[in-house]
């Protein structure tokens, strides 16, 4: 069987052709302005998807409301929390769609994570440090953590400056002071903890007050025992679970997410009506801080 080779010149056009007709190539009887808008729906339907699924299987953006876990989290700040590493529930999604309880691919969170979590009564969004673990024996004497019978290792470091904005005052367990820049500072007795895991933070510790004691107790399967980091001003497992106060032992299924990394944060001084202040009210020191 014979096979004809073809040039290049062969398979182009002749100089002396007429190009095709416009009205000649099919278009499938669409306007090119539906073809535009058909392509824009589209494209906003996948654009929906992509962020529904980055909002439900792996990141969830929070704020920090409060000062129960100064010196590391302040209130202004913004994170994301991320979904995977306890598995998904029907806290962990987006909107409180009414989903069978329990968790698909649950793995128990590690001594140290600062967690997200639903509140055992009133659901609200908390944050704490876990600080013991199922099968855990957990207590507190003079307001230092002791955990199976062995004392959490503490040790003084140098006091936590935290500088005074609108949105974070000085609280009765630390000094107000002036810096020498001319701005205000609250100074609180710092001290580094230790798991025996070797992870360590640093907490804020005000003096005797009543959270400072805490009878051993086993932490539950499926519960976690948290605290807060600024540990005088923290509700936290070491109080009975009520409504807009303690939250007791937290059933694991109630995570939410692990604190990942603050992408923003403030200090209160912003005016929406003033765009200028959104970038001179920002902590840029903090933004992109891993936790």
């Amino acid at each position: 069987m014979d096979v004809k080779t073809q040039s290049l010149a062969d398979l182009l056009p002749a100089a002396d052709a007429e190009p095709p007709a416009r009205d000649s190539i099919d278009d499938g009887g669409v306007e090119p302005a539906q073809r535009g808008w058909g392509s824009f729906v589209w494209f906003m339907v996948k654009l929906l998807l992509a962020v529904l699924a980055f909002r439900t299987l792996a990141f969830a953006p929070f704020s920090i409301p409060s000062e129960s876990m100064l010196p590391r989290l302040m209130n202004g700040d913004y994170l994301l929390a991320a979904k995977w590493p306890y598995g998904i529930s029907r806290y962990s999604l987006p909107f409180d769609l009414p989903l069978p309880e329990g968790r698909l691919f649950a793995r128990p969170p590690e001594r140290g994570d600062i967690v997200i979590f639903k509140h055992p009564i009133d659901g609200r969004d908390y944050i704490k440090r876990v600080i013991g673990l199922p099968g855990d024996s957990v207590a507190v004497f003079s307001g230092w953590a002791v955990i199976n019978g062995g004392p959490v290792r503490s040790k003084r470091v140098p006091d936590a400056q935290i500088v005074q904005s609108p949105n974070t005052g000085c609280e009765w367990g630390g000094l107000l002071e002036r810096l020498d820049d001319g701005r205000d500072a609250c100074r609180y007795a710092r001290f580094r903890e230790t798991l025996p895991d070797g992870t360590n933070y640093d907490v804020l510790d005000f003096g005797q007050t009543q959270g400072d004691t805490f009878e051993p107790q086993i932490v539950p399967e499926g519960m976690i025992f948290v605290m807060g980091d600024n540990r005088d001003n923290s509700r936290d497992s070491r109080f009975p679970a009520v409504a807009g106060d303690g939250v007791g032992f937290v059933p694991q299924d109630l995570l939410v997410g692990r604190a990942s990394i603050i992408v923003w944060s403030t200090d209160g001084s912003a005016d929406w009506i003033k765009p200028w202040t959104w970038f001179s009210a920002a902590r840029w020191d903090r933004i992109g801080d891993r936790l």
